[in-house]
């Protein structure tokens, strides 16, 4: 079943690669129509080869992930990995914790190449990267850092649940595993992301006036508006909301805020709004939260199956009587996308059905012909295909296409 599904999930993405390469490449010689007045044809041309050559670096890390993922399972890297903690662990807990910790960082150092690979080569080449050598190398420490003093005693409570707490256990997981999101959210705005970007309150009086009103307009409270200096790291620009309850804050992406007008940035925040008001947040998380208790259900079931070690190349006990929970953790987070992806396309519609409502809710409390102007800016300065293939848009994105998008906000201020 494993290499069955691995080997479909990875004959598909290939297909859906390709197709999206030779489409945006048929339509490389000329902007659309539509977007014929608004975007440069150099800027149309540098969005496509951008787009191209992002998909073929994604088709190279397809093949060497799952060469990677057969590596660990089936030619057994993991049962290896497993015997070598077990030897310097002595059984027990330390080994459960130690195997997941060994096979992080071990995944970790794979990846360190194509992550180099992807800033300082891919995004470079077409003017994105702004990142020191020296800032990746720190964003690296800190981020291992900040995942191992979040990670491991969330990952010990996991383990000791199923040790310790019988067949339920993936129950008071799951309990664990959502106070631990909702924690985070509340967390992430004021403790963990300024260990990486400088949030500055944001100082034009005029836009902040502006956004305040819209603020009162839609009932929305927040914390504070803040600019957030992505420039440091990329040019591509971006505004979001975060935190949870009392503890939103609104921030907008330096790079944002030097290439739109107060109008546009008005409304590009009345659609992150809309996403707030008509309760997508909620309904995420509440689709996040059903979602991950299946699937833990699914792993309690699976950690008492032998086969499920087995063919998956790894020995289900190094020693008889003591539990492998840790390796049941990582078998699990390894195979589980090989057997969704199939159902990819229902989370990217979900997504997309609520985009349009977002801008239908935008054009409502602002010029919709605003939110138009700044999205084609955006489209260009971050270099995003305007002709996107059909299927895999469907397939993978979040968002609709610009063309789609932009046809529906232009019927709500048609006469």
């Amino acid at each position: 079943m494993f290499v069955s599904f691995l080997a479909l999930t990875l004959l598909v993405r290939f297909w859906l690669a390709s197709r999206h390469i030779r489409h945006v490449l048929s339509h490389r010689a000329a902007v659309p129509a539509e977007f014929a007045e608004k975007i440069p044809l150099a800027a149309h041309q540098k969005a496509a080869d951008y787009t191209v050559a992002k998909t073929k670096f994604g088709m190279l890390t397809m093949l060497v992930n799952t060469a990677i993922l057969i590596g660990f399972t089936l030619l057994g890297g993991l049962q290896w990995l497993s015997v070598e903690v077990y030897k310097l662990s002595g059984g027990g807990m330390g080994y459960q914790l130690g195997l997941i910790v060994a096979f992080a960082l071990l995944s970790g150092l794979l990846e360190l190449p194509f992550d180099y690979y992807r800033q300082f080569n891919l995004e470079q080449d077409f003017g994105f990267n702004k990142m020191s050598k020296a800032l990746f190398l720190k964003d690296l420490l800190t981020n291992t850092v900040v995942g191992a003093a979040i990670g491991l005693p969330l990952v010990w409570v996991v383990l000791t649940l199923m040790e310790k707490s019988g067949e339920l256990w993936w129950l008071y997981a799951w309990f664990v595993w959502s106070g631990f999101q909702l924690l985070m959210m509340v967390l992430f705005p004021t403790v963990i992301a300024p260990l990486f970007n400088k949030f500055t309150p944001l100082a034009d009086e005029s836009l902040k006036s502006r956004i305040e009103g819209l603020m009162q307009r839609v009932g929305f409270a927040s914390k504070g508006l803040f600019v957030m200096d992505g420039s440091k790291r990329s040019a591509h620009g971006n505004a979001y909301f975060s935190g949870f309850g009392a503890n939103k804050r609104i921030v907008f992406f330096d790079t944002l805020l030097s290439r739109l007008a107060p109008q546009e940035i008005e409304a590009v925040l009345a659609h992150e709004l809309g996403h707030f008001k008509l309760k997508h947040i909620i309904k995420r998380i509440a689709m996040m939260f059903a979602v991950s208790l299946a699937f833990l259900a699914l792993l309690g079931f699976l950690k008492n199956q032998v086969w499920f070690f087995t063919g998956l190349g790894v020995a289900p006990l190094i020693v008889p009587g003591q539990s492998n929970d840790g390796m049941a953790l990582i078998l699990f987070m390894l195979t589980l996308p090989v057997f969704t992806f199939l159902f990819g396309p229902l989370t990217s519609l979900s997504s997309r059905k609520h985009e349009f409502e977002a801008d239908a809710f935008a054009a409502h409390h602002t010029d919709a012909r605003d939110l138009v102007s700044a999205l084609v800016k955006m489209y260009e300065d971050n270099a995003s295909t305007l002709t996107p293939d059909p299927l895999h848009s469907a397939f993978y994105d979040s968002h609709p296409p610009a063309s789609v998008r932009i046809r529906q906000l232009n019927l709500a201020v048609a006469p």
